[in-house]
């Protein structure tokens, strides 16, 4: 289950996160996934398998590669880096509200979204591989929070190396979107804006 972040380090330490998460989704017995020779990599791919499943990483690089990996029945796309932030055009944050933050989709990332929802539309399960940092799991955190209604399961996963079999027992194994290291990044960006 995913759960929006505290909005300061005071709450991480004495609250309950500061909104309601996102209800939990249900997902089906992760299959072990076997290599195939299709192309899946950057989002193509995964159409000649009756199961489908998408892959979200952060580079197109990435993408590439671990499509080549899994093959048939998987769609890796990339999110090119976050997908959402703090506004430029003003603070983004309510100092008279525990320091709630205000994001928006960032303006170049609305296409990317876009393919991202009905990717996850078409797809039985959605398994969120943003790097394994601060920053990644926010980025995960975010497209959860964007996906939604659109993604019947999204888990996340993690792998520290960019190799076959670390990505396969990484599909074999997933887990959820750590609110902890999500509110550290959370704390780190709003401190950042009020400097």
């Amino acid at each position: 289950m995913t759960q929006k972040p505290q909005t300061t380090a005071r709450r991480a330490a004495t609250k309950k996160p500061a909104t309601e998460a996102a209800p939990k989704r249900t997902r089906k017995k992760a299959t072990t996934a076997k290599a195939g020779s299709g192309k899946s990599g950057g989002g193509s791919g995964g159409k000649t398998a009756r199961t489908k499943r998408l892959v979200v990483v952060e580079s197109p690089a990435k993408a590439r590669t671990i499509g080549k990996y899994l093959g048939p029945g998987f769609t890796v796309k990339a999110s090119v880096g976050h997908i959402k932030d703090l506004p430029k055009s003003r603070m983004g944050v309510d100092v008279d509200d525990g320091f709630a933050p205000e994001y928006v989709v960032l303006r170049d990332k609305r296409k990317v979204i876009s393919e991202l929802k009905s990717a996850a539309k078409a797809a039985e399960e959605v398994f969120l591989a943003p790097d394994p940092d601060r920053e990644g799991e926010a980025i995960a955190w975010h497209i959860a929070e964007v996906l939604g209604k659109d993604a019947k399961a999204i888990v996340r996963v993690t792998f520290n190396e960019i190799t076959k079999t670390a990505v396969l027992k990484a599909l074999e194994h997933p887990g959820t979107i750590d609110i902890d290291r999500v509110n550290a990044q959370q704390t780190r960006r709003i401190l950042d804006r009020m400097m």
